[in-house]
């Protein structure tokens, strides 16, 4: 059974002329120092520079019990609580 593919769903390749052979290098250089080959190197380093960063979903803070006040953690550490 064949299923439709949308256009957003398909990967597209691009082809790079006139690469700079320094450009060529320092992306060889960088795919094996990340263990990745050359086309997922390229494609990282366009994703880095063209999407938006991921939001970092945080934690909420944690209530404490007591308050953390100077003078509480002098003591904590005078008594080796540190």
């Amino acid at each position: 059974m064949a299923t439709a593919m949308h256009v957003e769903d398909s990967m597209t390749a691009i082809l790079i002329k006139d690469l700079p052979p320094q450009v060529h290098r320092r992306l060889k250089e960088a795919a094996r120092k990340n263990r990745r080959s050359m086309t997922r190197q390229a494609v990282v380093i366009l994703e880095d520079a063209l999407l938006p960063p991921e939001r970092i979903k945080w934690p909420k803070p944690i209530k404490p019990r007591f308050p953390l006040t100077d003078e509480w953690l002098r003591k904590a550490v005078r008594e080796g609580r540190a």
